[in-house]
């Protein structure tokens, strides 16, 4: 144990040199050459991977190698995978049986044309709340959004986008998010006090990106409707979309939708039951690029926490607090930085939380307040981050580059501005 403890002190900032090199290969490659499938994702990412394992000290190549694949193979990564296999096939059979046009057919005919940005926002927002997950509402709305997008003409990253961010708006705020429940056991506050904080900072921001999309929904001008709204064909999305709000658990929710493609698609002709089973098949593969690249992240930001990448930025950040504010804001950086280091923000929080809590004793914080920076930020980062979950799933299923998605993403970046503005000035009062 001191011997790992040495190594990873002595790592320091090359702990966290693979994360550079991805960024730098992939991010700044992209946009020095303003194409960003220059560089394919998942070469960026074995490129940085390789390197990981070459720069850990203290082990031999073999184990190097098993240290990158616990990671690779932990059991958070293997639930995403799973969730991408389940997306794949429901999404592709719902498409092949006309689920999705169905859909999309009921949303315009529902929705007048200047308010359909604004409502796949609110929808969006809605459903994560219910729900309390991104990556769930992300799966159940982003087929219905490419179709959209594709029958107005409106650009797909941005309509991509307005799902992807309603669906950290609830994420952030439900009382069943895991990073609502982490967030309040790590401070040891209640959830409705979390709530109460967290509203205060995060609906303003909801309210002025809505306003936003009903400016911008003003200039949308849908097709008129000439075709029948096939009632039976939405059934898939309604069973999703019913389930998901019911609090059932995500791969609970495809499954049901896939059996649903099969019991109105193969009697009403949609296809049979062997095209069916290809139509799975297809979506799964479909999904492939999306399972490399998170098993490849999994596996390097396992081997940059093993290198003590993170305990270094911890302390670091840690080390030259002074004040309330600074000692919000470390907190602030604490679980950005971790969410980056390991793509996900449960765990994020779960890694901060327990410093973010002496750190709110030692400046005397109030705990519900450092619970709603704790959650908000776990929420920011995956919402802004092209290799996180959330935004892989979404550019998976609309099949367009998740760098593309990250400019359209109105709500993360405010909700984000809005969460330091509270810190800086100290808000809400009662709370600072």
């Amino acid at each position: 144990m001191n011997e790992e403890k040495n190594i990873k002190r002595a790592s320091g900032w090359w702990a966290l040199s693979p994360l550079l090199v991805f960024l730098c290969l992939y991010l700044a490659t992209s946009i020095i050459v303003n194409d960003f499938y220059k560089v394919p994702i998942t070469v960026a990412f074995l490129v940085s991977s390789c390197y990981a394992i070459a720069i850990t000290k203290g082990l031999k190549l073999d184990q190097r190698i098993y240290q990158f694949s616990v990671g690779a193979s932990n059991k958070n990564i293997m639930l995403m995978v799973w969730i991408f296999i389940l997306a794949g096939a429901f999404a592709q059979s719902a498409k092949q049986m006309g689920a999705i046009n169905a859909t999309v057919n009921l949303t315009l005919h529902i929705l007048p044309d200047n308010l359909l940005l604004a409502g796949i926002f609110i929808a969006s927002c809605f459903i994560s709340l219910s729900i309390g997950t991104s990556v769930g509402t992300i799966v159940a709305l982003t087929p219905v959004a490419t179709g959209l997008a594709q029958r107005t003409g409106i650009d797909l990253p941005f309509m991509v986008a307005i799902v992807v961010g309603g669906s950290f708006f609830g994420d952030n705020l439900s009382f069943i998010s895991d990073t609502t429940i982490a967030s309040t056991k790590t401070q040891g506050c209640v959830m409705r006090d979390k709530f109460r904080v967290n509203s205060m900072i995060v609906v303003p921001a909801a309210l002025i990106v809505l306003g936003i999309y009903i400016f911008q929904g003003l200039s949308v001008i849908a097709p008129a409707q000439t075709q029948e709204i096939e009632w039976l064909k939405v059934i898939p999305y309604l069973v999703v979309l019913g389930t998901a709000i019911a609090g059932i658990n995500v791969m609970i929710v495809l499954l049901l939708g896939i059996i649903s493609t099969a019991i109105i698609g193969i009697p009403t002709g949609s296809f049979s039951i062997f095209e069916w089973f290809g139509a799975m098949g297809s979506g799964i593969t479909g999904m492939g690029e999306l399972i490399i690249i998170t098993l490849l992240a999994g596996g390097m930001l396992e081997t940059i926490r093993y290198n003590g990448g993170i305990d270094f930025i911890i302390e670091k950040l840690t080390r030259h607090v002074n004040g309330k504010r600074g000692a919000e804001l470390s907190i602030a950086a604490l679980v950005s930085i971790a969410n980056l280091c390991t793509a996900n923000n449960t765990i994020a929080i779960i890694t901060t939380g327990p410093i973010a809590k002496d750190i709110a004793g030692k400046f005397n914080l109030d705990r519900r307040k450092v619970a709603s920076i704790l959650d908000t930020f776990s929420c920011f980062i995956p919402g802004i981050n092209p290799y996180g979950a959330p935004l892989l799933m979404a550019a998976g299923l609309a099949n367009i580059s998740p760098i593309s998605i990250v400019g359209n993403l109105y709500y993360p970046f405010t909700m984000g501005t809005f969460a330091l503005l509270a810190i800086l000035f100290r808000y809400p009062r009662r709370y600072s």
